[in-house]
C-alpha cells in the first residue's frame, strides 16, 4: 500500500514496505528511506537509543537521526503529519517523485493507492543530524 501525503517537509510516498517504495521510484530495491514515527515507543522497537541522547532525542523536532548502519529514522512531531503516523505507525518515508526527477503532483496522484491529503508543496530539505563515530547510536 503505497500512500500520498504531505509529510513534514515534503509531498511523500508513504509505505510498511521499503521494497514497493523503491520499485514505484524506479530505483534498485534495496535502497535505504527515511523511517518515519510520531511515538517515542515505536522508536525502541526501531533502534537503540543511548542514555547520553534520549533526552536529546526527545526534544528534538523534525530531526533526523542516521545510525551506524545508515538507518535513518525520524520522529515527528507538532504537525498534521505526526498525527497520521501516531494513527498508523511508522512508515518508510520517500519524496513523492520519480527517481532523479523533479515533483509532479499529477503523476503521484495516479499511482499512489491512498491519497492522504489534497494539497501539496514540495519544501526545503529536512533538518539532518550526523553524529561523529564517538556519538552514533547502534541498532539492536
Amino acid at each position: 500500500m503505497i500512500y500520498l501525503a504531505q509529510t513534514d517537509t515534503t509531498a511523500g510516498f508513504l509505505s510498511k514496505d521499503l521494497k514497493k517504495i523503491n520499485a514505484l521510484k524506479n530505483r534498485d530495491e534495496n535502497q535505504p528511506c527515511l523511517i518515519t514515527t510520531a511515538k517515542f515507543s515505536e522508536l525502541k522497537t526501531l533502534a537503540r537509543i543511548p542514555n547520553a541522547f534520549k533526552n536529546y532525542v526527545r526534544r528534538a523536532k523534525k530531526t533526523t537521526f542516521i545510525y551506524a548502519n545508515k538507518k535513518a529514522i525520524r520522529v515527528v512531531r507538532d504537525c498534521k503529519h505526526a498525527e497520521f503516523l501516531r494513527e498508523n505507525g511508522y512508515f518508510y518515508s520517500s519524496s513523492a517523485n520519480k527517481h532523479g526527477c523533479k515533483f509532479d503532483e499529477k503523476w503521484a496522484r495516479s499511482v499512489a493507492d491512498i491519497i492522504v491529503d489534497e494539497n501539496f508543496f514540495e519544501s526545503s530539505p529536512s533538518s539532518i543530524k550526523k553524529f561523529s563515530k564517538k556519538r552514533m547510536f547502534k541498532i539492536r
